[in-house]
């Protein structure tokens, strides 16, 4: 079950960094909220991969789950309920506003994400 396959993981990084780039210097109305969520799933799919020997379509709809679990959570106002909102990491990381969009973006990555499997690697279950 576990594994570690360098490729996904280099993604991871090179995601991450891209991730952190966009949290610290952009702040425009469609990079930061939309193209940052796309790839935010992305990220967990290829962090995912990167160390679990898992198809490629269930290991999608986790990390879909949790996202949408995470997004659900900022419509609970959770980082407030649990008295992080002066956490700025942990407000970052949970996010603190709900968007419908949210929802929608997150599941056009992982849509993207099977489509590369599907188009591109050799073999998409493994």
């Amino acid at each position: 079950m576990l594994t570690f396959r360098p490729g996904y993981f280099l993604l991871t990084l090179l995601l991450f960094v891209t991730e952190i780039s966009i949290a610290l210097f952009v702040h425009d109305r469609f990079v930061r909220p939309y193209a940052g969520d796309f790839l935010v799933v992305i990220l967990l799919y290829c962090f995912g991969k990167s160390f679990l020997r898992i198809p490629a379509l269930p290991l999608a709809m986790m990390v879909l789950l949790f996202a949408y679990a995470i997004e659900t959570a900022q419509y609970f106002n959770l980082v407030n309920r649990l008295g992080f909102q002066n956490h700025n990491i942990i407000r970052i990381i949970l996010g603190s506003s709900f968007e419908w969009s949210d929802m929608l973006v997150y599941t056009l990555g992982i849509v993207f994400v099977l489509l590369v499997e599907q188009k591109f690697l050799s073999n998409p279950q493994h």
